[in-house]
């Protein structure tokens, strides 16, 4: 249970690390710090599935697998939230998210990404690598391992704020001054959609369906993130 404390914790001290503690006052170069704590970051908290597995082997989750619907579902969910994500930045571009494309600029250019050729690689792999990591991560080992204790509502509860806490760190960092107003509303709307997918892994009894589902998302943010920064 230790190890699994850790595992819910790990991800924010992370991006304590590379969002605020790394952060680069400079624009316009690439930040040597971020761009190793960020792939080691990563590296570490691969180490604690990874070791799970070696330790205990791959044991099956509780729901019964095989039922249909994941992929469809999963689907359907990610474009309704790309969609509202592509609304909520028409809305808000010239209140609440004015100083947002500065900021992502600015982190654009410390990830050596400030080129759209690389910012479409980088987009790629997060959208598509990094949300499986992340589906297998939360999902696969956080919030199974809290249902071999916990009934759904409080292992889906428990593992969704985990996975949203670390971006609270983020939201933080792009929308300064709005913490209560922003950057707290949207973290728990990212943890009622880990709660889905933690509810869709559960009913399909398969990371697919969650997985299409997160990439749909990302790819829906990394696209409004390109807008900002190369289409302004």
């Amino acid at each position: 249970m230790a190890a699994l404390a850790l595992a819910m914790m790990l991800p924010s001290a992370m991006a304590y690390v590379y969002f605020v503690a790394l952060a680069s006052t400079e624009s316009g170069k690439a930040n040597p710090a971020l761009l190793t704590a960020y792939p080691a970051s990563k590296a570490i908290q691969l180490c604690l599935p990874v070791g799970f597995l070696l330790a205990f082997g791959a044991t099956k989750t509780r729901p019964p697998a095989g039922q249909v619907g994941g992929i469809r579902l999963g689907m359907i969910f990610g474009f309704v939230i790309a969609i509202a994500i592509f609304v909520l930045w028409w809305m808000l571009r010239d209140s609440v998210l004015i100083d947002v494309p500065n900021r992502v600029a600015v982190k654009v250019e410390e990830f050596g990404t400030a080129t759209p050729a690389l910012y479409l690689a980088l987009a790629a792999f997060l959208s598509v690598v990094h949300s499986l990591f992340e589906e297998s991560y939360w999902r696969w080992f956080v919030h199974a391992r809290l249902r071999q204790w916990l009934a759904f509502a409080p292992a889906a509860t428990l593992s969704s704020l985990a996975f949203a806490s670390h971006h609270l760190f983020v939201l933080d960092f792009y929308l300064p001054g709005r913490f209560w107003s922003a950057a707290v509303p949207f973290t728990l709307g990212i943890a009622i959609g880990g709660a889905f997918w933690a509810w869709l892994f559960e009913r399909s009894g398969s990371l697919v369906g969650p997985w299409i589902s997160h990439m749909i998302v990302d790819a829906a943010i990394l696209a409004v993130g390109y807008k900002m920064v190369f289409l302004p």
